[in-house]
């Protein structure tokens, strides 16, 4: 059976634009999906319209896409500020709107597939990547949000398959527990005196494996981070890294590590 086309979404601001074409390009070579749309959402600059253009993505402005920005969230302390962060997760549900495939595939702008991926067995079973430490705030958040036990693993690994349909019933139920809307609801829900108090990765895939069992596969997610620019490993080092991994971060600051 050939492999259901998909969406991609990529969320994105201007200190992205240095690894962000690679993570454009490595998407395309990697993901064996036929792709349809490319959306890269954003804020509204030329350098990222000419991204954009250039590698021939669907530009959307972040303003589109929720009632709410950046500056409603609040999320912040003396020392650490993650309304952004927590805004880009948003997004990502948000984003269901506006893909028209079954399946979108987002992935976090500083990372790049070093390896072929799939995101749906012959089955039609969803697979998840994932990695075995996460950070316990993103767990209580979830029993808050969803009422319900998460599994003992973690799916933070910096990309994911969303199935449309499944995002949309995900937060209807959260709006019907919370009697409000899903962003709010997420907001209400998390301690935001904690720096790490929400994963849209963490709550998609426990609630993918809660409400519709045995419809995933899980794959370690071997993943490696970095903190320098891609253009600082030559060819053959990725080549070499490629032998032990499957995709490789590259983040910008400490505090965007996840």
């Amino acid at each position: 059976m050939p492999l259901p086309t998909i969406d991609v979404l990529i969320p994105a601001i201007e200190k992205d634009l240095g690894t962000l074409p690679r993570v454009i390009d490595s998407v395309r070579a990697m993901v064996r999906h036929p792709i349809g749309r490319f959306l890269i959402i954003a804020p509204d600059t030329p350098r990222m319209r000419q991204l954009c253009a250039t590698k021939r993505c669907t530009f959307v402005h972040e303003h589109t896409v929720l009632p709410i920005t950046k500056s409603d969230i609040h999320y912040r302390s003396a020392r650490w500020e993650r309304s952004g962060w927590l805004y880009q997760q948003l997004l990502k549900l948000g984003a269901e709107k506006l893909v028209t495939a079954s399946y979108y595939f987002v992935i976090d702008a500083d990372t790049i597939l070093i390896r072929p991926h799939h995101f749906l067995t012959p089955e039609g079973k969803t697979i998840f990547y994932t990695r075995n430490w996460s950070q316990p705030e993103y767990f209580v958040t979830y029993r808050k949000l969803m009422g319900r036990e998460p599994a003992r693993t973690s799916f933070v690994t910096h990309y994911m398959l969303f199935e449309r349909a499944k995002v949309r019933q995900m937060k209807q139920k959260i709006e019907a527990r919370h009697g409000m809307s899903w962003y709010r609801a997420i907001l209400k829900s998390m301690n935001r005196k904690k720096q790490f108090a929400f994963s849209e990765f963490e709550t998609y895939a426990n609630y993918h494996i809660s409400s519709s069992p045995g419809r995933h596969v899980l794959k370690p997610a071997m993943n490696r981070s970095f903190h320098l620019h891609p253009s600082q490993l030559a060819p053959a080092r990725l080549r070499q890294l490629a032998l032990r991994y499957r995709s490789l971060s590259f983040h910008k600051r400490k505090d965007y590590s996840r």
